[in-house]
């Protein structure tokens, strides 16, 4: 038996940084997706090893079953209970990771294949398995690929070990019951935490459930989009150190705590105006026309206050330009300081010239996909190998 999962990545429609300081955020699934397959070989197999395939980076890791019950045996409970690995456990993990001699250029995949570890042995237990990972998201680029990649592979080893109900007779993609998405969002971000220490779980989640979400403080709620959305994701790939970026908004807020505030507090504005936008009914192309329009106009108001916080970039700015030129609205998405840029594509927009906006793009060295916004969540599919 061979399960497969797949989970979108995420983008950020309005708040980045400002939710920091208490605003709104809204974020939302992209049909852009991380696949994970998983099998457990026959017991004609030979190879009693623990294997990772990451297929678009050519890479492969394995590990003996023995070696990695002697590592984290101590370490791992039940299923049905997702808990963080602990301190101890990871430097064991990491011992496994050190023995796989990942190429120093490659040295950004450890804190990955340190996740991969942990919840392949929490939820599979100690068995010979293989895992394959193939991704349409660009690493490091702020889709949220690492949370894509915890949720595929967390819902590929659930399903695999029996611990969820699902029909395996089905052929297709199907989807996790509802009551059971929340067991897998928590072993998602355990993974996550692996990987950035303190995620906000939000990319998880959103992955998890696909859709958008609004999100303040630490609430996550979930809300229904109305508007069938699409956006021209311009990948600048220029890389950015995100914390030093998170750091530069609150020293500009120390700095200015008056003027910072005011551009939270118009911040905070834009996301619940935009989620209520998102949310309000649709009757025919003259009103989804209107609510696109209006749209643009915040995307483009958050991004004026973005550049006031002082994370956008050359790049960025260059996205912006040649979009503008189009008559269409970009904002960044995410950190800033690079990473990618979002455009919105009315859906009355001629194919032509979204093919010209590309063309132009990408004669700038940048990397374009076309993706909807706000779709499903994980999925999985199963497959007999008799």
């Amino acid at each position: 038996m061979e399960v497969k999962a797949r989970a979108p990545g995420k983008i950020i429609l309005a708040g980045e940084h400002a939710v920091v300081h208490g605003s709104t955020a809204v974020a939302a699934s992209v049909d852009l997706y991380t696949t994970a397959s998983v099998r457990l070989p026959s017991s004609s197999d030979e190879n009693d090893i623990v294997k990772l395939q990451l297929k678009d980076l050519e890479l492969e890791f394995s590990w003996p079953v023995s070696r990695v019950r002697e590592a984290l045996g101590v370490f791992v409970g039940a299923i049905s209970s997702p808990t963080t690995c602990p301190a101890e456990c990871l430097k064991s993990i990491a011992s496994l990771v050190e023995d796989q001699n990942i190429p120093e250029a490659k040295i950004g995949l450890a804190s990955g294949v340190a996740a991969f570890l942990w919840l392949c042995s929490s939820i599979l237990g100690f068995v010979p398995v293989e895992v394959a990972i193939t991704s349409e998201l660009p690493l490091g680029s702020g889709l949220g690929s690492s949370a894509a990649f915890c949720v595929a592979l967390s819902a590929a080893l659930l399903a695999l070990s029996g611990s969820v109900n699902v029909d395996r007779e089905h052929h297709g993609w199907m989807i996790y019951k509802e009551d059971e998405l929340d067991l897998l969002n928590k072993w998602a971000f355990e993974g996550e935490k692996i990987i950035h220490g303190k995620p906000s779980g939000i990319d998880n989640t959103v992955s998890t459930y696909g859709g958008m979400i609004k999100f303040r403080s630490g609430n996550l709620t979930l809300i229904k989009s109305n508007m069938a959305l699409k956006m021209l994701i311009t990948n600048t790939k220029v890389g950015r150190n995100t914390k030093a970026l998170v750091a530069g908004v609150s020293e500009r807020a120390i700095r200015h705590p008056d003027a910072m505030k005011s551009v939270f507090n118009a911040v905070n504005s834009i996301s619940n105006e935009l989620s209520i936008l998102i949310q309000s009914p649709i009757h025919d192309e003259v009103s989804l026309t209107e609510n696109e329009e209006k749209l643009a106009e915040l995307m483009e108001m958050n991004q004026g206050l973005l550049q006031c916080m002082g994370v956008s970039h050359a790049s960025i700015e260059t996205v912006l330009r040649t979009s503008l030129k189009y008559k269409l609205i970009s904002k960044l998405t995410g950190a800033g300081g690079g990473g990618c840029v979002l455009t919105l594509l009315p859906n009355l927009l001629s194919g032509k010239v979204v093919d010209e906006v590309i063309a132009e793009l990408e004669s700038c060295g940048f990397e374009c996909f076309i993706a909807g916004i706000g779709g499903k969540g994980v999925e999985i599919s199963f497959s007999d190998l008799s």
